[in-house]
């Protein structure tokens, strides 16, 4: 048998053979391979996923073992999978302890945007990940009562102190308002409002802080692109033509802006029966993955229309908590991992 030496670097070289399939590099040199040990035939690494929402996790791990367990003298491979979401170098430090800020807007109102966000939120979550939410919808706070939180926060040292449900932290107006309260601000006063609510909470250690913008293009998400750095957006649209042509210049905005489109995705794709199952494209299909392929940005994939998800939504307890077997909530657990696959890239390529 080799020297335990010379079989370490053997698998280190085998496992060299096994790529990212997004960011094109093998894991070895995206130091995603970590403390190889030959002992007794079996070798031991560890694997350290870019998030622990990985959609491919289990591949990796699998071509993993296989290469490890083709190196003569290896009998079996044994893997401790982690992750460890990393953080782009080159982003200016506004919030050092946030790796990753990621708006979710759309080009107009009524498309679920905040449903998207708050199931987006708790599904990444769920995977072990640090998990901020912003709700910066200044005008229509939802999160709150999508969430099921009702607080005030509190303050320390100046800094607001979010509040925590489901495993994520908050940060709402929507805290700071009274429920029939109206907001009547003007453009600049808007702009220092998000800014205040992005730059003066104590967020912490966070691996995502989402951002729910409001619909539109304004104000709010000019103030973020100057004030804070972006990785990029989700961008959220219902597959009718209406909703596909502001969810057009929404994309536009964003690019003028110089912040990454992550890609978009289609919310009540079709209506599923809850009684007979009959699937309904009752706003048309498949416009958003076409608009997506025109404007040359990932789909991220549908999300169905099904009353569980407003059920949810109402009782404060996001439908991937809620319902995890519905078909609503395998669709936000996949467009999670599509999202935090983004969100690598993004870092690893900067």
């Amino acid at each position: 048998m080799p020297p335990m030496t010379d079989l370490v670097e053997q698998v280190r070289n085998a496992l060299a053979t096994v790529q990212d399939p997004d960011l094109h590099q093998d894991l070895v040199a995206l130091n995603m391979i970590r403390e190889i040990s030959v002992v007794d035939g079996v070798a031991r690494f560890q694997l350290v996923l870019t998030t622990g929402a990985c959609p491919v996790k289990q591949q990796l791990e699998d071509q993993c073992r296989a290469a490890a367990c083709a190196v003569p003298g290896v009998a079996s491979a044994e893997i401790a999978v982690s992750a460890e979401v990393p953080k782009r170098s080159a982003r200016a430090e506004v919030l050092p302890g946030v790796r990753h800020l990621i708006g979710v807007g759309s080009g107009k109102g009524g498309v679920g945007k905040s449903t998207v966000t708050v199931n987006l939120a708790c599904a990444l979550a769920a995977t072990g990940a640090r998990v901020g939410l912003l709700d910066a919808d200044i005008y229509g706070p939802s999160v709150p009562l999508m969430m099921g939180i009702n607080k005030q926060p509190y303050v320390i040292d100046k800094k607001m102190v979010p509040l925590e449900r489901h495993g994520v932290k908050i940060i709402s107006m929507g805290f700071l308002l009274e429920a029939k309260q109206a907001v009547m601000l003007r453009g600049p006063m808007v702009g220092k409002a998000v800014e205040q609510l992005v730059t003066d909470v104590r967020w912490g250690e966070l691996d995502y802080l989402l951002i729910d913008l409001p619909p539109g293009t304004g104000d709010v998400q000019m103030s973020l692109a100057q004030t804070v750095p972006l990785a990029g957006v989700v961008v959220v649209s219902t597959p009718q033509a209406v909703a596909l042509a502001d969810a057009r210049r929404s994309v536009a905005m964003f690019d003028k802006l110089n912040i990454a489109i992550f890609g978009i995705v289609e919310n009540m794709s079709e209506f599923v029966c809850p009684s007979c199952g009959h699937v309904e494209a009752i706003f048309g299909s498949g416009g958003v993955e076409k608009e997506a392929l025109e404007l040359e940005v990932p789909f991220l994939g549908r999300i169905p229309l099904e009353p569980g998800v407003r059920i949810a939504g109402d009782d404060g307890t996001p439908v991937v908590l809620a319902a995890p077997q519905s078909r609503s909530a395998a669709a936000f657990t996949t467009l999670a991992g599509k999202v935090a696959q983004q969100a690598s890239i993004y870092a690893l390529e900067g």
